[in-house]
């Protein structure tokens, strides 16, 4: 499980535990936040492809799915 801090996430990288269509290696291009002014949700970038997904910030807590850096 990655220990992560939400309020650091922007501009972190990101691998793809299981590519998808040659797309590796993401960037958080923008965190979504609540009323309250927590992240709620980050929006993912591939390096490759441009292509951007939305997903919850905790979904990159499990290490199945995404690890820490490019790799």
């Amino acid at each position: 499980m990655n220990s992560i801090n939400p309020d650091k996430l922007q501009h972190s990288k990101w691998t793809a535990a299981r590519p998808e269509n040659g797309e590796k290696h993401f960037l958080v291009v923008d965190l979504l936040r609540d009323d309250n002014d927590n992240v709620v949700q980050v929006v993912l970038e591939a390096v490759l492809t441009r292509r951007r997904i939305t997903q919850a910030w905790r979904v990159l807590k499990d290490d199945q799915t995404w690890r820490i850096g490019w790799q």
